[in-house]
């Protein structure tokens, strides 16, 4: 490790690491600073019986040749090494519901897409066609999910449309509505939502839809490599508490074990909520530090994750969101503990040489961290771990019986075909993701006040940058598009676009 860095980066999510790639690449020095073991944020696995488990990193959208997220990895050298499957084209996902025997296609490309719903809704084809049209539409309004600078950017107009409306401008017939809608656990969907939240996240899964073969972390690991062959260093183990001044001018950051790491800039990977904790009251406005305290995180999770025995349950190529009526895809989030849970995704994964017979699945559902609160003050990662006791075991074993119940529904013969089951909470997802109360998404978009979760990667503290999920958009795509954003003000936005394009 050097003295001196042009930039330190703290934090190994996806956004740390594109933004390092991209530095890297620009001729920066650069040190990307994670704190527990496995770098890659959202992109991390688990092994359990010999079975890879993502975190968070379910499925992909926009991998085809030419699509937007194809081209960002291509420019930063990972899209050719990457191993991929790409989901039934007929039905990436199936919107399901405990009243409905009838399941509910969304195939890959707008043409598909809408067809095979107008099979379904024959009478709402004009409803389908505008809806498309519409969520394409959106999606031209933001140039860097296009790769388009001669753009101006978005209206504030776009951010004001809130997705539940939009939809009751278009039908009546609500049904249709909740399978319009039925994969908004990709954002954390309510009435409030934006269209735009919603559009930029379908729209890359309707375009293509891709499993990552053995796990996410493939693509941290790939991006490392790039960083390292440009220059780049990248540790773990390294976590930074605070940043180091002299006077008001930033100058390092301290880890845990007291090293001081300088740097000319700096950008923060991790939640801007636990970023400002780390200025001890220096740098920023109290005003400014006040506005990102305020922003509401999105919800939790609860997860399971199944092992099955071998050669007991076929493999399904698509994704399954199911919630008990069509009602509940707006407020599954709003739950009583006698009906957790309102609604979830299901997911499974896919290994090399994939057969007819899969080895695990994964599911999730909503869950506030009010539930795990009485273990908030105990922390349990590969680095740094404490106990939380027979009573949180128990908690996460009726939670998981719980579930598994709801899946027999839809599963009748689930149960018999289970190897072992394992489990994560919103504790999880805080300790190891680094997120606010374990929020899945980062900050809340709320129609009706579009601007208050809208964090400039340019902080009003004068050499500290954020990136990440917090700033634009969540996801695999929204990540990246967000460390674009980032170096883009390091760089220079038309610079850094050229350079991108110039490798595609």
């Amino acid at each position: 490790m050097k003295d001196k860095y042009d930039v330190v980066i703290i934090g190994s999510g996806l956004g740390g690491l594109v933004s390092a790639n991209i530095l890297a690449r620009h001729g920066y020095s650069v040190c990307v600073l994670e704190k527990n073991q496995q770098y890659g944020g959202n992109l991390q696995i688990f092994v359990r019986n010999k079975n890879i488990f993502d975190t968070g990193v379910h499925y992909i959208g926009s991998l085809g040749e030419g699509e937007n997220l194809n081209q960002y990895f291509t420019y930063l050298g990972i899209m050719k090494e990457l191993k991929l499957l790409k989901l039934d084209d007929d039905c990436f996902d199936v919107i399901t519901f405990d009243d409905e025997e009838e399941e509910y296609f969304h195939a890959q490309g707008y043409k598909a897409f809408s067809n095979s719903l107008i099979g379904q809704f024959p009478e709402e084809e004009i409803a389908i066609h505008a809806y498309c049209e519409k969520i394409q539409e959106v999606c031209r309004n933001f140039p860097l999910y296009n790769l388009d600078t001669s753009s101006k950017g978005y209206s504030i107009d776009v951010l004001n449309i809130k997705i539940s409306g939009y939809l009751d401008s278009i039908t009546n017939n609500d049904l249709l509505k909740a399978v319009l809608a039925g994969s908004n656990f990709l954002y954390a969907g309510g009435k409030n939502t934006p269209l735009y939240v919603h559009a930029l996240s379908v729209n890359s899964y309707i375009k293509s839809s891709w499993r990552c073969v053995d796990g996410g972390s493939q693509i941290s690991r790939l991006l490392i490599k790039r960083i390292k062959e440009f220059g780049g260093e990248v540790y773990n183990y390294q976590e930074v508490v605070r940043f180091g001044f002299d006077g008001e001018d930033m100058t390092s950051v301290i880890t845990k074990g007291g090293k001081e790491i300088k740097a000319d800039m700096f950008i923060s990977n991790i939640e801007p909520k636990l970023t400002v904790k780390m200025l001890d009251g220096k740098g920023m406005r109290k005003s400014y530090v006040n506005r990102i305290k305020s922003i509401k995180s999105m919800i939790s999770a609860f997860s399971i994750y199944i092992v099955f025995k071998p050669k007991t349950f076929k493999y399904i190529n698509h994704n399954n969101y199911h919630f008990k009526n069509p009602k509940k895809v707006w407020d599954a989030q709003e739950y009583s503990k006698s009906s957790w849970p309102e609604g979830y995704m299901l997911s499974m994964g896919v290994r090399k040489n994939q057969d007819e017979w899969s080895n695990n699945l994964t599911a999730m559902a909503y869950m506030k961290f009010d539930e795990v609160a009485q273990w908030k003050d105990t922390f349990n990662t590969v680095a740094e771990e404490s106990e939380r006791g027979e009573a949180y075991e128990k908690f996460k074993k009726e939670k998981s019986e719980i579930f598994i119940n709801e899946l027999e529904k839809k599963y009748p013969n689930i149960r018999d075909c289970i190897q072992s089951v394992h489990a994560s909470t919103p504790l999880s997802y805080r300790d190891y993701i680094g997120s606010n109360d374990g929020a899945i998404y980062g900050y809340e978009k709320d129609a009706d006040n579009p601007m208050m979760a809208f964090l400039s990667p340019k902080t009003k503290a004068k050499k500290l940058f954020f990136t990440g999920q917090s700033v634009n958009m969540h996801g695999i795509l929204g990540v990246t598009i967000s460390a674009v954003l980032t170096c883009s003000h390091i760089i220079g936005k038309e610079k850094l676009m050229q350079s991108i394009k110039a490798s595609l």
